[in-house]
């Protein structure tokens, strides 16, 4: 049982920082847009 959970957690771990990198992009991207819409700088 112990190699099962070991590869589900070595296949599920990618899925999971892939995840949290799309939504933090997303986020970026949004605030980017919305801040040379305005013509103002990202800092």
């Amino acid at each position: 049982m112990t190699i099962f959970w070991m590869t589900v957690y070595v296949l599920i771990w990618p899925i999971v920082v892939a995840g949290t990198l799309t939504v933090i992009v997303r986020a970026f991207y949004k605030e980017w847009r919305q801040a040379r819409d305005e013509g103002r700088g990202m800092v």
